[in-house]
């Protein structure tokens, strides 16, 4: 049971917040502890734009009872399960964090730490190597885990979000953090699921209704209800589709070996991509050439996203610093027990790495792409002119 007057992290997207994030924030607040919320900035996961910008959806974090939001940048947010969970685990425990809450769909946090540690075990290397090679990663990797610890442990593993919390587990145990995994059950819709009947609806139903004009009315907490509806009402909700013809002539105009120098790379992918970004007439056309059977669809997803955005192999192993977006008065006192540099105006830049500053440059110039995601354009530099979010 995590201790109280800790202080409890969430990692999130809140793309956008819904009733299941804020079920997961009262869940931390429970425990009596001040709530840091390390969240993806403006590209996400599955390898697109957020639909709300970070700010707005950092004060959402903060208005349903978030003390501070501190950024996961680009490289980790826009990444798959393994490096997300690293990143953001890295900056939960630079903070001092205790209890990390995470929703999941096998609330089981012994089976989820067990599962965890067999996959850093050489016995799943073995048993890995013997699971059918023409399966992809996923799959093999499940077969292995079922060999080694059940049935059981290969549903949970088959679960998005009992995955990721088994990779925040994985990463724990790597980085030697003091971080105390908390799995909360996960209620309504799972992972692109519609829902809305028997609980929450997923946050990717929610983006599908609000970006095709839906009523999100009783749906939705009020405070996002009304953040949607100011956005769409001043053409701000930001969709790939507004930047399918930048990403395709992007990658036209890119030879091989730049191709070549993106991170993640396996199965000659690139070469497919190459080809794919001659012929495809939309960014689905282009997924669909790129794909082969032993990559995920994110996985190629993200790699068009990568290639249009400018991040390239190698990449840094953990985030270098600290990027406060909001916080209370309490969040702000947070900040001072930071093992990382802290940013939380653009003047706290210069005093970075460069390494680090080359990291921030990165997120600048992807948030300026970000603009251009909406049906209004937007300004550029807001990394560098937005206000720290007070509440």
């Amino acid at each position: 049971m995590p201790q109280k007057n800790a202080l409890s992290a969430i990692i999130c997207e809140f793309d956008p917040l819904h009733h299941g994030h804020r079920l997961l924030l009262e869940r931390a607040r429970a425990f009596g502890n001040p709530v840091v919320c390390v969240m993806s900035g403006n590209f996400v996961q599955r390898g697109s734009p957020s639909m709300l910008d970070k700010w707005e959806r950092a004060r959402l974090a903060l208005l349903n009872g978030a003390d501070l939001v501190v950024e996961l940048p680009l490289s980790w947010a826009c990444a798959g399960a393994e490096r997300f969970a690293g990143g953001g685990v890295a900056l939960a425990a630079a903070l001092g964090a205790g209890p990390l809450c995470f929703g999941s769909e096998v609330p089981d946090i012994d089976l989820l730490q067990r599962i965890a540690a067999a996959l850093l075990s050489e016995e799943f290397s073995q048993a890995l190597g013997e699971a059918p090679p023409n399966l992809g990663f996923a799959a093999r990797r499940q077969l292995a885990i079922e060999k080694l610890l059940g049935s059981e442990a290969g549903f949970a593993l088959s679960r998005p979000n009992a995955n990721l919390g088994i990779e925040y587990c994985k990463a724990i145990l790597c980085q030697g953090a003091a971080l105390e995994p908390t799995a909360i059950k996960r209620e309504g819709a799972g992972h692109d699921e519609a829902g809305g009947e028997s609980g929450p609806l997923s946050g990717s139903e929610i983006r599908r209704r609000a970006l095709s004009g839906g009523d999100l009315h009783g749906l939705v907490p009020e405070s996002t209800l009304r953040c949607v509806e100011a956005a769409r009402g001043e053409g701000r909700l930001a969709d790939i589709a507004y930047l399918e013809r930048a990403i395709l002539s992007r990658l036209r105009a890119m030879p091989k070996e730049e191709l070549a120098a993106l991170p993640d790379l396996s199965e000659g992918i690139e070469h497919r991509l190459f080809r794919a970004a001659g012929q495809a007439r939309s960014l689905e056309e282009l997924y669909v050439l790129t794909k082969v059977k032993r990559v995920s669809h994110a996985r190629v997803r993200r790699l068009v996203l990568w290639a249009f955005l400018g991040v390239r192999a190698p990449l840094m192993g953990l985030p270098p610093y600290l990027r406060a977006l909001g916080g209370t008065k309490k969040g702000l006192e947070l900040l001072k027990a930071s093992r990382l540099p802290v940013v939380v105006r653009s003047s706290d830049i210069g005093r970075l790495s460069h390494g680090a500053q080359d990291i921030f440059r990165l997120e600048a110039l992807a948030d300026d792409l970000y603009a251009l995601a909406a049906p209004t354009i937007q300004p550029t530099g807001r990394d560098y002119t937005e206000g720290f979010i007070r509440l």
